[in-house]
């Protein structure tokens, strides 16, 4: 019921649409008024537009090279809100066998109007610096100087590739409203590519024919763009990237002296897999391990008990270097040395171990949730990123990931859960789609006592579990300082002796001390107070005016329940309890209640929020939003309490 479904088309054959003439690799020359211009006709709010977007893709033919050129010019109208136009990052990649990815013929400028006048700051080259994101990717990054509000930036560059097979995916809706963007590709009639077109918005100009070039027949894609505006996020969407139109392309075939066919299915490319020294090879060395796992299972009778323990092991004797891709890098035995990894080092022991153990173990290659949907239509180990294990017992399927310490068997990093996977088994591919069985938790709970000054004192606790717990205890890893005071910035409190710490089943909680002088209103001989005290629900997060386009993710289904215990003070009555709520759809998906209570010279109230599934299709918006527009009311009621006289 709960689908996500993407649509790729490949164009084929020979299409002329837009027939006008247009002129596709022709910027325009920089025109100084752009730099007095205040806000952006398309959208009057944005902080930055890009007035001019070309990326072009050839293939060099002296080279055989793969030839990216880029071309950008944008105004800045808000500096502050436009900070990812500020630097500009450029992956470049790296294969096993040496062949690597060039950066060329870098240009770029900052334009800004001084006295009237149009003044140039070139970009030096000494504010290029490269970081290493694993042992394949490198990014050259240049860093834009005096840009300020008005400036216009512009930057072109050229990338030089020998990775035929894959020409880069191109976003055409950006965050920023854009006068002009286009797409081309031009390849040589003997290579052959099919290009993926995905996404609601179609090309003002678009042109697909065979021509000569550089005197040689070519095939020529061109998608030209003009006024588009700033792509809409909607809240609860794992990765709107998914919904953005954009184009890519993969190596169909090659006819230099005989055909060559180079598209792929999943049964070719675990074939390939398994033959590679990275991946197939690293697992066929189970020397490396066969005492181990001997040690590990010993006593042990039932498979899920063997899987348990020989995960458990792995994820809590290695260590996770944030490295993630589908091959090894430094290889296993180095991560038996060292206890520490990438992704695939770790998953692949995993996998290795449990099928020493004589378990039905093979790996699942994935893209992560940041690395968009796999392309059903096209397959392709390009778009893989991740790779983790399981583990067949009986009829069903499990899923592991030593990567995260709070992981378990089903219950993987929110990272993991993006539809789909490809089994790759010793004896067949498969496709398979991923759901999230497991149900996140999040326990909120206030014990307070109303002190007769009209003071409020207290200890509250923040408890997460499953997918909940990753979150919390990744943030946590990140910024242990950082996450402390996201307590007093979220509630205005003042918390204090806070103590985080990941319990033993796996759960993530924070306990602490609180007190406040501003919860309580005093007029006269009466208290009135919020019961829920700082977890009042106080705005609809489905709040969106304009009709939901996207389906609404969780990662996980929910149960969020808030608990708060308040003492009331000697000598006072509750005038009159809240009133208690319950509200739930149809098919019981979603649920939320509200219970007040009175017990002696306490009252209770629980909040208590349900979502029985990870997603959901945008229909459901309007049921969301009334529950969520319920909860609010309920959690913003009043109480008077009276001094007896």
């Amino acid at each position: 019921m709960k689908k996500i479904i993407l649509t790729a088309f490949c164009f084929g054959t020979l299409i002329h649409i837009n027939g006008q003439k247009h002129e596709f690799l022709n910027p325009p020359k920089f025109d100084n008024a752009d730099l007095s211009k205040t806000k952006s006709t398309l959208d009057e709010n944005a902080p930055a537009e890009i007035l001019y977007k070309s990326v072009h893709f050839d293939i060099d033919t002296s080279t055989g090279d793969l030839r990216k050129k880029v071309f950008y010019r944008v105004k800045i109208y808000d500096k502050d809100k436009a900070e990812d136009w500020l630097n500009l990052e450029i992956p470049l990649h790296k294969s096993t066998g040496g062949y690597e990815e060039i950066l060329n013929k870098m240009k770029a400028f900052v334009y800004n109007l001084e006295n009237g006048t149009t003044a140039a700051t070139k970009v030096d080259k000494s504010s290029k610096y490269k970081s290493k994101e694993s042992k394949y990717t490198t990014i050259t990054k240049f860093a834009f100087p005096n840009v300020k509000n008005g400036s216009v930036i512009e930057y072109q560059y050229e990338v030089l590739s020998p990775f035929l097979y894959s020409v880069p995916q191109v976003v055409i809706e950006s965050d920023a409203p854009s006068l002009y963007t286009e797409y081309i590709l031009d390849s040589p009639s003997h290579i052959a590519y099919n290009v993926n077109y995905t996404g609601s918005l179609s090309p003002k100009y678009r042109i697909v024919e065979e021509k000569t070039m550089y005197g040689m027949p070519f095939k020529t894609y061109r998608f030209g763009y003009e006024n588009l505006k700033g792509f809409k996020t909607e809240k609860f969407v794992k990765n709107d990237r998914n919904y953005r139109t954009k184009v890519s392309a993969e190596l169909h075939s090659t006819n230099f002296r005989e055909l060559k066919m180079h598209s792929s299915s999943w049964e070719e490319i675990k074939e390939k897999l398994y033959k590679d020294e990275d991946f197939g090879e690293e697992l066929k060395k189970t020397k490396l391990v066969k005492e181990n796992v001997a040690t590990i299972i010993s006593g042990l009778n039932s498979d899920t008990e063997k899987a348990d323990a020989i995960f458990n092991y792995v994820k809590n004797t290695f260590t996770w270097n944030k490295d993630r891709g589908i091959y090894t890098e430094d290889g296993i035995k180095k991560l038996i040395e060292t206890k520490t990894g990438n992704a695939a080092e770790i998953n692949l022991l995993l996998v290795m171990m449990l099928r020493e153990a004589g378990l039905k173990a093979d790996p699942l290659v994935i893209s992560t949730v940041d690395n968009g949907l796999i392309n059903l239509t096209s397959p392709s180990i390009v778009g893989m990123n991740f790779v983790i294990a399981t583990v067949k017992i009986k009829d069903g399927l499990n899923l592991y990931d030593a990567t995260s310490k709070q992981s378990s068997m089903n219950n993987l990093p929110p990272r993991d859960w993006n539809q789909y996977g490809v089994l790759m088994a010793k004896d067949k591919a498969l496709l398979m789609q991923m759901g999230n069985t497991t149900t996140s938790f999040n326990y909120l709970t206030a014990e307070a006592k109303i002190n007769e000054d009209g003071s409020i004192s207290g200890t509250y606790s923040d408890k997460d579990t499953g997918s909940y717990a990753m979150f919390a205890k990744e943030s946590y890893d990140e910024n242990a300082e950082k996450y402390k005071k996201q307590y007093k910035e979220n509630f205005s409190i003042d918390f204090v002796g806070i103590d985080t710490k990941t319990l033993e089943n796996g759960d993530f909680e924070s306990t602490m001390k609180f007190s406040s002088d501003n919860l309580i209103d005093k007029i006269g001989k009466k208290m009135i107070i919020n019961p829920m005290l700082f977890l009042s629900k106080n705005s609809n997060e489905f709040d969106q005016a304009e009709e939901r386009k996207y389906p609404i993710d969780f990662i996980s289904s929910i149960t969020k329940v808030k608990k708060v215990i308040l003492e009331i003070p000697e000598g006072y009555v509750i005038e009159a309890m809240p009133k208690s709520k319950k509200i739930v759809t149809e098919d019981k998906e979603i649920e939320y209640s509200y219970i007040a209570e009175q017990k002696g010279n306490k009252l209770e109230i629980i909040s208590t929020t349900k979502i029985a599934s990870p997603d959901y299709p945008k229909e459901y918006y309007p049921a969301f939003k009334q529950i969520w527009g319920t909860a609010s009311k309920s959690e913003n009621q009043v109480i008077s309490l009276i001094k007896k006289s």
